[in-house]
């Protein structure tokens, strides 16, 4: 799988909305909620979501059920609305960091994004990944983004 970085074109046509959406104190300090609830490299990790919407003129995180170790199931979101707000982004966590494990988007990841009829209004950015090492974006298109170091993005300590 490529995954595009910083210089790519097709980065910085995203990178304007998400960069916004992360730039926001709650929601980072959401991202890194789930991060950290997540249980990274711990025997009982388990993933963790859940979506951006826009309520009125402010962004909230609205998180979905708890999924199983390495998978999440996604709660219905008819026409990219979640209760009449609008999804501006999707998230879920990587938190299965040993070698047998893939950090980066999957390709069932990219899958779920990209085919998903329901996650393709004009205002929806795509669904960020957290990983250890790394925050990717897929795109709608089902194109995977690196947006930088998890540390520095989520401000962890």
């Amino acid at each position: 799988m490529q995954i595009e970085r910083r210089e790519s074109s097709n980065y910085h046509r995203h990178m304007a909305q998400i960069d916004d959406i992360i730039a926001l104190s709650s929601i980072r300090a959401e991202l890194r909620k789930a991060w950290r609830e997540s249980k990274p490299g711990h025997a009982d990790r388990i993933e963790q979501g859940g979506f951006i919407v826009q309520d009125g003129g402010s962004l909230k995180v609205v998180r979905w059920p708890e999924g199983e170790g390495a998978s999440i199931v996604v709660p219905a979101h008819p026409q990219c609305k979640l209760n009449g707000l609008d999804i501006l982004a999707s998230f879920h966590t990587h938190p299965n960091t040993g070698a047998d494990y893939l950090q980066e988007p999957s390709e069932t990841d990219r899958r779920a994004v990209r085919d998903d009829p329901d996650l393709k209004a004009r205002f929806y950015e795509g669904e960020l990944v957290v990983a250890r090492p790394k925050v990717y974006l897929i795109t709608m298109q089902g194109t995977v983004l690196e947006l930088g170091e998890a540390r520095d993005i989520l401000q962890l300590t």
